[in-house]
């Protein structure tokens, strides 16, 4: 059994730790908040016991293999090295570093210390994606394709009410595009690969976020468009189009539905059941990395392209972030 601590006690967290002990591969033993009130709380529905309010202890307990972050996005880098120094194994919350060039050096690090470094987004292991991959030749040549995912945020109000919440604070390292666009990015690196090239366009609010945006990535013979909102809801599913017909998705961020529908032919839904709680299969994927000792794993490539291009589409619509200016 991996044991493993986790740090943030956030409603995430629940979820992460529910799926891990669905797993039978992983168990809570330890964890750590702000506050050891917040930590005992959340610890005590596990029956856990060890908890801290001092991050290098526990990082340095000899009783932990791995640690789940869930943090503000802008602690992610610095807390996965100090655990990687460790010689811990790290599941991340997205996105796993604010910028590409903090990502590399947590890569780098991990490569050399032997432990497995892992982004907890969900939607790259989902076995809908995978019937969408497996149906994607039945559409001949690819044209257009469409991914959408804008979701209001609860915290949009206390922002508009005057008040400055993480999720659209730059000194978090947060924003629509990089916490609501990187689950329809992720999916577009998974299905297609990296782009030729792409363009990028974003809203920003006057606190230095960007409240809603898109992204248009450049294929040889097809584009995928994304679009991203943490200000609007919406409601339309994603598309991918071929010359033969178009796979049809159901909320991009967990692939709840796939539809195929050919030219002249009944609509088929290829959909298959995954759990409610759908951490389960990125959970089950770090389980088995750790168990098999596979620490260049390939998903480290694909969480650096999307790195890679939400980092330069910031640049490009003005977001910039406290860490940007600590590694220019």
């Amino acid at each position: 059994m991996i044991r493993f601590a986790v740090i943030g006690t956030n409603w995430i967290s629940h979820s992460f730790c529910q799926a891990a002990h669905d797993t039978e591969k992983l168990q809570l033993v330890s964890v750590y908040s702000r506050t050891l009130e917040s930590a005992h709380a959340f610890a005590s529905q596990y029956q856990v016991t060890q908890c801290f309010d001092d991050l290098e202890l526990m990082a340095k307990s000899r009783g932990i293999d791995a640690v789940y972050i869930a943090s503000p996005n802008s602690l992610h880098a610095s807390q996965a090295k100090l655990f990687i120094e460790q010689g811990k194994h790290v599941i991340c919350e997205k996105p796993m570093a604010s910028n590409v060039t903090e990502l590399d050096e947590l890569i780098s690090l991990a490569k050399q210390q032997n432990v497995v470094l892992f982004e907890a987004l969900k939607t790259r292991y989902l076995p809908n994606l995978e019937r969408t991959k497996e149906a994607l030749p039945s559409l001949g040549t690819l044209t257009k394709v469409y991914f959408s995912y804008c979701q209001y945020s609860s915290r949009y109000q206390q922002y508009l009410d005057g008040k400055n919440p993480n999720t659209f604070n730059p000194d978090f390292s947060n924003g629509s595009l990089i916490d609501i666009g990187i689950y329809p990015l992720s999916a577009a690196i998974e299905l297609f690969g990296a782009p030729s090239s792409f363009s990028a366009n974003g809203k920003l609010l006057e606190s230095g976020v960007d409240a809603h945006g898109s992204l248009i990535l450049q294929y040889s013979d097809f584009e995928v468009i994304v679009t991203h909102s943490k200000v609007s809801d919406g409601f339309i599913p994603s598309e991918i189009q071929g010359e033969n017909g178009s796979l049809i998705i159901d909320f991009i961020s967990e692939f709840k539905g796939v539809n195929l529908k050919l030219r002249n032919q009944p609509e088929e839904n290829l959909t298959v059941h995954q759990p409610e709680n759908v951490m389960r299969y990125e959970a089950d994927v770090f389980a088995d990395l750790i168990r098999s000792g596979q620490f260049n794993h390939e998903d480290l490539e694909k969480t650096r392209e999307v790195s890679r291009i939400i980092t330069e589409a910031r640049q490009r619509i003005g977001v910039i972030y406290p860490a940007d200016h600590v590694h220019a």
